[in-house]
């Protein structure tokens, strides 16, 4: 049975890694379903650890956040921001920074892939109508919604997924992960700025045709409160995952939008691939070799608990299976954690994604939201910004989680 279970993660994992067999239109999340219904109809994992394996508090505040940010999209938020930014009168190298601190800033609070998602396509749109070239604003666009997430315990799903099985207060987390999630921003503004110097300026100044949509008030002043009940319920004592569910649900009571319109902007496919792999992991970790393994390294001064380790370990993990991928494997193999470890693979895990365009999904909804509005981003010309900007942002975090004790070397 070893030898199944081992076989069946190995092929789950190069399949994250890959992105589908070739041959097959099989992606991520079919490839990670695949793997969890072999091992449970094997008998690997047996029908009442089936249940336990999937970590439902995770999976719930996922859903909770994915159905505010979905109150805030039907509301025209999103699209109001995006055409709002692209109008803005300022020079291309303002509108720059601007595009950094409103894409940042949102995915602090909101999900970073929600929020790409629905600002690229209208900010393509009012980017090339005003006579710019929208290549570098969507890359930065989806390197500060990746630097901007990992401010917070709520910003991306690796973070999510890090604080309810690292048991990770709000406050604090904010408190460690803030200032190099700022920090990466400016790097994510400067890296831009630099290699597209000399081709951000504007080729027709005519006004834009394009018109901002009508945002719905009431339902934004709902999403607002909504937004501050939630931030209520995760810095106090109070259970975050039923706390989430409630805002939820409280959103889907509406005399407008229909709940089958408000669930359709559900990422399903992101919670089924969670659900996936806790099965996978699970049953990996039941025949003992992951905790072996952790042991030996350990032993060996290898542990993933100093920024040694944890740097490039996010770094190529990251840019290989997916960061998602990676923290949940780790997660489920690393027995008692340190706090500040959990904060630094936060931080670092997140940052790496900036690297090259398959490091996370955020990347990747930009690039197919861009392709769809006639603009092509290509794997080059986001590298040359992402690994700079990357290296630059990691090097500053490592400096402050060590400078703030919050792990060693």
């Amino acid at each position: 049975m070893t030898v199944l279970i081992l076989s069946v993660f190995v092929l789950v994992y190069l399949g994250m890694a890959i992105g589908r067999f070739p041959g097959l239109q099989i992606d991520r999340t079919g490839i990670a379903l695949l793997g969890a219904v072999i091992l449970a109809l094997a008998g690997a994992i047996p029908g009442e650890a089936l249940a336990t394996a999937i970590d439902y508090p995770t999976l719930f505040i996922l859903l909770g956040l994915m159905i505010l940010s979905a109150q805030f999209e039907l509301a025209g938020f999103y699209g109001w921001c995006a055409v709002r930014l692209a109008q803005a009168a300022l020079s291309p190298v303002a509108l720059l920074a601007l595009v950094v601190a409103v894409g940042g800033g949102l995915s602090a609070v909101l999900a970073n892939d929600v929020v790409v998602f629905a600002m690229t396509p209208l900010l393509c749109a009012g980017l090339v109508a005003r006579g710019l070239d929208a290549r570098p604003y969507l890359i930065a666009l989806a390197g500060a919604a990746n630097a901007g997430s990992a401010a917070t315990i709520i910003g991306n799903p690796q973070n999510i997924l890090i604080g309810q099985l690292g048991h990770l207060d709000f406050w604090p987390f904010l408190a460690a992960c803030a200032v190099p999630a700022v920090l990466a921003m400016v790097c994510v503004f400067a890296t831009v700025a630099f290699i597209w110097r000399g081709r951000l300026e504007l080729a027709d100044a005519s006004p834009l045709p394009l018109s901002p949509p009508d945002l719905d008030l009431w339902h934004l002043k709902k999403a607002l409160l909504a937004t501050l009940v939630l931030l209520v319920f995760f810095a106090t004592p109070l259970p975050q995952e039923e706390g989430v569910l409630a805002v939820a649900a409280a959103m889907l009571i509406s005399r407008r939008f229909a709940s089958r319109r408000m669930l359709g902007l559900v990422d399903w496919h992101l919670l089924v691939l969670f659900a996936a792999l806790f099965v996978v992991t699970a049953a990996l970790a039941r025949t003992g070799l992951p905790a072996a393994m952790v042991a030996t390294l350990a032993n060996s001064g290898w542990a993933p608990d100093r920024l040694s380790v944890l740097a490039p370990l996010s770094l190529v993990a990251s840019n290989t299976i997916g960061n998602v991928p990676a923290v949940l494997l780790l997660m489920q193999v690393w027995p008692s954690p340190p706090e500040g470890a959990l904060y630094a693979l936060a931080v670092l895990s997140t940052l790496s994604g900036n690297l090259l365009l398959l490091g996370s999904l955020a990347n990747l909804i930009v690039v197919e939201r861009a392709a769809a509005s006639g603009v092509t981003l290509g794997f080059w010309e986001h590298a040359k910004c992402g690994v700079p900007m990357t290296l630059s942002s990691i090097a500053l975090a490592i400096g402050w989680l060590w400078a703030m004790g919050h792990v060693g070397w």
